[in-house]
């Protein structure tokens, strides 16, 4: 849905609730306990003969890409088993920052996703709500989780996306997080989140296919691919030499105007085969998760920042959660990640999937992907960045210190190493040549 420019308001009736959601986050405060009782209480997390009695700390989070975020604290007239002292607040909307204030949209499905996350037997850890309600019309949300104690009670440290250079085995994380979609995946399939799933996210093919389009013509994009040139021959030490030579940039060029051309073909073959469709996160990035380890010494994963969470074709899933791994990860452990998650779905009552057209769907979505948004990584890095040509390489701390800068330049060169390998160019040519007949 589009929305105008923000306008303040205060609050609006939850579509589920109806009770009066505040806002923002001066709007929250000033409701204070007497609300947050109001709201748990309709949302079925606190008992009728309970309340909260005091705020004891609100403390504005800037973090994220949208709305307002809040981390409160609060004291119960009555501790209750499972009543959570430390909160997370997230807002949809954010009245200072019209930017940021326009994707106020996406909480809708995070919200969705709280609801049927408190379905018995819901397979994947994600973080606790405790009151989630949402005004369509508006697109004015509010949200209030447990809060994940990072670094504390077993649980690691937030691990910062596109740093996997910072860890001792990147892979475990990207194991945990490749088992907690397909155990999801398969829960979806199985029909064990029926008929829940499909009120909350319902699927629409067509809309699927028309979602996140390539915003440029042909000439449009041949700029944005002299743009790259460009760029790598500005900073050739912040690409590898095979993703910047002028053979690859040439193919990578003739390539992606032959997929504008295909894109709706491409799209509505990645959705029509419904058993690659599952409910699943859109970007299980490793900041997007949380981990600890259980009794045996494994590695576990729970999963937060359910925007744009829907059903979709499980390769943009894989796309999302792998994108910000190193190259290493895709060089040598694709193949592994895949067949661990088709492992999973039919473990746990979900079809049995074929990991070559997996394969197929991960590279066509990245190609479309990669065109739609990625692409414009150079003017991305050259805005955050006044001098990124002095870089010594992309572990520079200039790069580092940016997440934006690091976080397109990093993703980017995932895809343009993903593009260049013969896999990818076969898949890519047989698609393509198949649409052409």
């Amino acid at each position: 849905m589009n929305y105008d420019e923000p306008i303040l308001i205060e609050g609006v009736p939850g579509d589920t609730t109806g009770l009066m959601i505040p806002a923002h986050a001066d709007a929250l405060h000033a409701a204070g306990a007497g609300f947050l009782t109001r709201a748990f209480q309709a949302y079925g997390s606190l008992s009728h003969d309970n309340s909260v009695t005091r705020i004891s700390r609100f403390e504005h989070c800037a973090i994220g890409s949208t709305g307002q975020k809040v981390l409160l604290s609060v004291e119960y007239a009555r501790p209750e088993p499972g009543l959570p002292i430390d909160l997370f607040v997230k807002f949809s909307r954010d009245f200072a920052d019209a930017f940021r204030d326009r994707r106020r949209g996406e909480l809708a499905s995070e919200i969705a996703l709280c609801e049927l996350s408190r379905v018995a037997g819901f397979p994947i850890r994600v973080p606790v709500p405790y009151f989630a309600d949402f005004h369509g019309a508006s697109g004015t949300g509010l949200l209030i989780t447990e809060r994940i104690r990072f670094g504390l009670a077993g649980i690691e440290p937030l691990r910062p996306k596109c740093m996997d250079h910072l860890l001792d085995r990147p892979l475990d994380y990207y194991r945990a997080i490749v088992t907690a979609l397909g155990r999801l995946a398969a829960a979806h399939a199985s029909g064990a989140l029926s008929p829940h799933v499909e009120t909350l996210f319902p699927f629409d093919p067509q809309a699927a296919a028309e979602a996140d389009p390539i915003p440029w013509d042909e000439e449009g994009l041949r700029g944005q691919v002299a743009r790259y040139a460009a760029f790598a021959a500005r900073c050739p030490r912040l690409l590898p030499a095979h993703v910047r030579s002028a053979e690859f940039i040439a193919q990578f060029a003739h390539d992606a105007v032959l997929v504008l051309r295909h894109e709706r073909n491409i799209k509505e073959f990645m959705h029509a085969d419904p058993t690659y469709i599952a409910l699943s996160h859109f970007n299980a990035h490793i900041d997007n998760a949380w981990f600890w380890r259980d009794a045996s010494g494994a590695l576990q994963c729970g999963l937060l920042d359910w925007q744009r969470g829907r059903q979709m074709n499980v390769a943009y899933a894989l796309w999302g959660a792998l994108c910000a791994a190193g190259l290493d990860i895709w060089n040598d452990h694709l193949d592994e990640l895949l067949q661990l998650f088709i492992a999973e779905v039919q473990a746990h009552g979900g079809p049995a999937l074929d990991a070559e057209r997996l394969e197929l769907h991960l590279h066509l979505y990245a190609a479309t992907m990669g065109l739609a948004g990625l692409i414009v990584m150079p003017a991305v890095v050259c805005s955050k960045l006044p001098n990124p040509e002095t870089a010594s390489g992309p572990l520079d701390s200039m790069v580092q210190g940016n997440e934006a800068a690091r976080s397109f330049l990093h993703v980017f060169t995932v895809l343009l190493n993903l593009w260049q390998s013969s896999k990818f160019r076969m898949n890519l040519e047989r698609t393509l040549g198949r649409f052409d007949q």
